[in-house]
């Protein structure tokens, strides 16, 4: 089963930061990652995993055009059963209410502590397994 795991964010950086944390996981297979750098292409990237086992969606909030909140209801609307993560750098107590209200399962702040982000898809994984 090729499990997979989208993550938007507009820094280019951004995914060659996540391939570096996870390359044992990339290389071994454990889990794919697909990375957009716009919302619009991240709803796409969604319907097009419609028969693929999505099992993470990583947004970053602050996006130009669509934000990482408007894109999270859209998201879910067409595959609510996949958590969705948000990330942003500033962690505010306002902005953390808007996260988890609209359906995010959790708000990190960047810098990311992949540690714990590697325990999320540790469990996510696990519980397709």
């Amino acid at each position: 089963m090729n499990l997979y795991i989208l993550v938007i964010d507009d820094e280019p950086d951004v995914e060659m930061l996540f391939r570096q944390q996870f390359r044992r996981d990339l290389r071994a297979g454990r889990f794919t990652m697909e990375f957009t750098q716009s919302a619009a292409a991240a709803l796409q990237c969604i319907e097009n995993a419609a028969d693929v086992s999505l099992i993470l969606i990583l947004s970053d909030i602050n996006m130009p055009g669509m934000s990482g909140l408007e894109l999270l209801p859209k998201a879910k609307a067409l595959r609510p059963e996949v958590p969705v993560i948000m990330i942003t750098a500033y962690g505010d107590a306002e902005t953390k209410r808007k996260a988890l209200d609209g359906g995010a399962e959790a708000l990190f702040t960047k810098p990311i502590d992949f540690g714990m982000l590697r325990s999320e898809i540790d469990t996510r994984v696990e519980r397709v397994a």
